[in-house]
């Protein structure tokens, strides 16, 4: 391994070392997220996270400062001004990737944003949340693992679809081919129809019947029933299909996918991250289907412990939040206190709740695990 590359166990860390701080020193750090307004819900498990995470340094120099950004633009900047002028220079958040336009203004200021886009932020954020790089690369490796070499990727036309190109190219990911599709259901059917050459493969099964039928073969009989039992004749030249999609969107393409005689049985359904989304299970036509994401039981510990303080679930973003203050203090301290442009620059690797992740270049991605959706239970792959 790497000299550069450091591995912390953020989680032990503010357990084992909660009371040092050089001298009188406070560190302050800003937390931006919605209070109010239609996300309020997402602000409150974050600002919660936060004060579980304090609660294990167990040290009274660290302020938290929660600041309410609405979920809007100008309201993030205004407490973002309010708090770069009270000193803060660290912050945790904003949450969404819209609130981050103007933050470069606030120089020496940094940014752990929530959000789990990387592209054309401003030089002072970090990127925190499970980018789509680290998906592919996890996909990267199930893919060599089952020797996968005809994948299908489909993108849906949506705001994101430069982080999925981006992730693709800086993965190196191999696919036989890219295909974006539009998200209204209509249009979804004919466009998969098309890329799974299901009119041709009908065509085939047509074909072959007829033969059957005029020929002179032995088992005719046998061999025609079992024809008419099938929608479908040939292959659609892959052996993986990644989704790049999620909710109701992902299930409108897998329920494409079957209806144009794809099946997970003989083609590898995988998705981006789903958060262990439970109402997958009733899909049972779409099973299995593999995704990348955090490890489940740290995720799970994470979701007893948070309950066990506020009797409610957490969101995602909880679990991120908490890694962040572990992180933010350790980094402080390796850098005696000091706020400055090489805290975020050397390449260091951390275990945290959500699992293993590094900064590089000003990025935090993660080393995710793989599962399965299968028979009403999440299977881990790696």
């Amino acid at each position: 391994m790497k000299a550069d590359i450091r591995y912390f166990l953020i989680v032990f860390f503010i357990i084992i070392f909660p009371k040092y701080v050089k001298g009188n020193d406070e560190i302050k750090i800003g937390l931006l997220a919605p209070f109010s307004g239609e996300f309020r819900n997402i602000g409150k498990s974050v600002f919660s996270s936060a004060r579980i995470a304090l609660n294990k340094i167990n040290n009274e120099n660290i302020n938290i400062l929660p600041r309410d950004t609405k979920g809007n633009n100008i309201e993030t900047l205004k407490q973002v001004e309010s708090l770069y002028n009270k000193g803060v220079r660290i912050f945790i958040g904003p949450v969404f990737n819209k609130n981050l336009k103007g933050l470069d203004k606030f120089k020496d200021a940094y940014f752990l944003s929530l959000t789990n886009k990387i592209l054309n932020n401003p030089k002072n954020v970090i990127s925190a949340g499970i980018n789509a790089k680290s998906q592919f690369n996890a996909i990267k490796k199930y893919q060599k693992k089952n020797d996968l070499n005809k994948t299908l990727i489909l993108i849906p036309k949506k705001d994101y679809k430069a982080e999925i190109e981006y992730a693709i190219k800086e993965s190196g990911f191999k696919a036989k081919k890219v295909f974006y599709y539009d998200i209204e259901p209509t249009k979804l059917t004919k466009q998969i129809e098309k890329i799974t050459r299901y009119n041709i493969r009908k065509q085939n099964l047509e074909d072959e019947i007829k033969r059957i039928e005029n020929s002179d073969e032995d088992n005719k009989e046998k061999k025609l029933e079992i024809l008419n039992k099938r929608d479908t004749l040939g292959k659609i030249g892959y052996d993986s299909v990644v989704i790049a999609d999620f909710d109701e969107s992902l299930k409108s393409v897998t329920t494409s996918l079957l209806y144009t005689d794809v099946s997970p049985k003989n083609v590898n359904f995988i998705s981006l991250n789903q958060w262990f989304d439970e109402t997958l299970f009733k899909e049972t036509a779409s099973q299995p289907i593999s995704f990348p994401s955090v490890n489940k039981e740290n995720f799970d510990q994470f979701k007893k412990n948070f309950k066990e303080f506020y009797n409610s679930e957490p969101n995602q973003l909880s679990l991120i939040t908490y890694d962040l203050i572990g992180l933010v203090y350790y980094l402080l301290l390796q850098n005696d206190f000091e706020i400055s442009d090489n805290i975020f620059k050397k390449e260091s690797k951390f275990k945290g709740m959500s699992g293993i992740f590094e900064i590089k270049n000003k990025k935090i991605n993660h080393e995710l695990n793989f599962y399965r959706v299968e028979a009403g239970s999440f299977i881990k792959i790696f």
